[in-house]
């Protein structure tokens, strides 16, 4: 049966992990060492060799004759656990084990002593994927687990991971892959598998592999199903590269402010039933480009495009400013987070694409650079500052036409929020469901609220001075935020008011509730009013 390279070529030792010395040595000396920890976290992008340590740490402590902190790869333990037979050790996807229960059946297993090995090893994959509870369940058990246990801990996205679960593990962080050492790796397997890959094709597969080892050896795969002769048209053919005039024609329109030819474009690709979220996404990467060449000389190692493509892109570059092309990025990365929430994705883009025709040139020069007088008077000021403070003189001594030009930025009225007079969010109820789910709590005290967002401020008005203070002093708050935050997508600054405008009924407040069932239960309650 065919295996994919990427699983025939999975590193068996540590030696053999690409581009991660500083981890692969700590684990080693470890391992020789005898002192390993009780549990480990690997952090880091896709690709990077994070559960391949997990298995090779896994198999090393076990190993019945390890060498230098390596598995020799010829015991039972070694052979058994490479061919995924040894029930020792254990690896567990959190994206699809990730409730109380399953963590509870990991805490009920983790009490009985190896079958086979000297340790039970837990290899956790994608761990930021667990629930609440269940990083609550496995946190009792991580921090004072049995002697015969080890955990591994594997994730891309540290920041979902509690620090409650960090502080008890050892953290290694796993670096992008250098592109030149996917070069050789990839040129390595090439000569093993019987291919022949031309070094400017093994350079485009690096690019397009973003640091991912994995990405790499998954697109070889597919060259190697077009032909043994590995060139650069196969890797653009197989990587879906080929082809992507209309990326270019469209960005030729948005540099010439063509809302019209724009708007054809985005209309003719609907059309032919291109996914629009995913045509925001290649402008954004194109859009990056841009910024690359006019800001760096090295941009041709950085972009991943065929050399004819890169030529074109030299051309639009030229004939926007940096800042026209900030004002591209900034546009379309608006736009792609509006997606998630936009009824007709088409109408979006449309917007978009006006609002980048028509956004007013900035006025810095198309090549985005500053005259040479305007350079030599820069420098000028820069010398007689130098000068000025390597003397000792403070700053105030410095002649005032001899100091740089501070730009003048005009001071912006602030707009106080009036709590009586506001447009509600229309989605705010919907934004109140997930919080009923989550916090039973808290919803009671916000369902009858209404919520505004004013520029960066999240506005949440409640009926009283009473729930101000309540929510306010309450955890619930941090809560709020994290909903609020993942809902929309971005971080708020959060502002909590009262108003009398907001319909409440007495009847209604969680306090009201509680008197009534107090004394609906016999118990006579005094209330004291200030």
């Amino acid at each position: 049966m065919y295996q994919a390279l990427y699983r025939k070529w999975r590193p068996r030792s540590f030696d053999d992990v690409v581009s991660q010395p500083h981890i692969t040595e700590a684990l080693k000396n470890q391992l020789a060492a005898g002192k390993t920890a009780h549990a480990y976290l690997f952090t880091g992008s896709r690709g990077t060799g994070k559960t391949t340590c997990a298995r090779i740490f896994a198999k090393t402590i076990n190993c019945e004759a390890p060498q230098n902190g390596q598995p020799c790869l010829q015991c039972r333990v070694c052979k058994a656990a490479e061919n995924g037979s040894l029930p020792d050790i254990i690896e567990i996807d959190a994206a699809s084990n990730s409730r109380v229960d399953d963590i509870r059946e990991l805490r009920e297993g983790v009490i009985y002593t190896p079958e086979f090995c000297k340790y039970k090893v837990y290899i956790i994959d994608e761990v930021h994927m667990l629930s609440a509870g269940a990083f609550n369940a496995l946190l009792k058990t991580m921090e004072e687990p049995p002697p015969h246990v080890k955990f591994v801990l594997a994730t891309t996205e540290i920041h979902k991971v509690p620090e409650t679960i960090v502080s008890r593990c050892q953290h290694f962080d796993f670096g992008r892959i250098r592109s030149e050492d996917i070069v050789a790796r990839i040129g390595y397997i090439s000569e093993q598998e019987g291919f022949t890959l031309h070094d400017d094709a093994a350079a485009m597969i690096a690019r397009l592999s973003d640091g991912g080892m994995r990405d790499a050896l998954s697109l070889l795969d597919r060259c190697s199903a077009y032909s043994d002769d590995i060139t650069l048209d196969i890797v653009s053919n197989a990587a879906g590269i080929a082809g992507r005039d209309y990326l270019f024609d469209l960005l030729e329109k948005l540099a010439a402010s063509d809302t019209a030819g724009a708007i054809a474009a985005v209309d003719e690709l609907h059309g032919k039933s291109k996914d629009l979220k995913v045509l925001c996404g290649e402008l954004l990467t194109m859009s990056r480009n841009l910024m690359l060449i006019k800001s760096t000389d090295s941009a041709r190692e950085l972009i991943a495009c065929l050399p004819e493509e890169y030529e074109r892109l030299a051309g639009i570059a030229s004939s926007v400013s940096l800042d026209r092309i900030f004002e591209f990025i900034d546009t379309l990365q608006q736009c792609s987070e509006r997606f998630a929430r936009a009824s007709d994705k088409r109408i979006e883009l449309e917007i978009c694409m006006i609002k980048l025709c028509t956004a007013k040139a900035k006025a810095a020069p198309a090549g985005g650079q500053a005259s040479n007088a305007e350079i030599a008077a820069l420098k000028a000021q820069v010398e007689t500052l130098t000068r000025a403070l390597a003397s000792g003189a403070p700053a105030a001594a410095i002649p005032q036409q001899q100091r740089p030009a501070q730009p003048q930025k005009p001071a912006a009225p602030k707009k106080k929020f009036d709590p009586n007079n506001f447009t509600p969010l229309g989605e705010w109820q919907e934004i109140l469901e997930i919080i009923k789910q989550r916090s039973p709590a808290l919803w009671a005290f916000l369902k009858d609220s209404l919520a505004a967002i004013e520029g960066d401020i999240f506005c949440v008005v409640v009926p009283s001075a009473f729930f101000k203070k309540k929510f306010t002093e309450s955890g619930d708050k941090v809560l709020l935020k994290q909903i609020v935050n993942d809902y929309y997508g971005k971080d708020f600054g959060f502002m909590v008011y009262t108003s009398a405008s907001v319909d409440i009924k007495e009847k209604d407040a969680p306090i009201k509730e509680l008197i009534n069932r107090a004394r609906e239960n016999g118990v006579e309650v005094e209330i004291i009013k200030n």
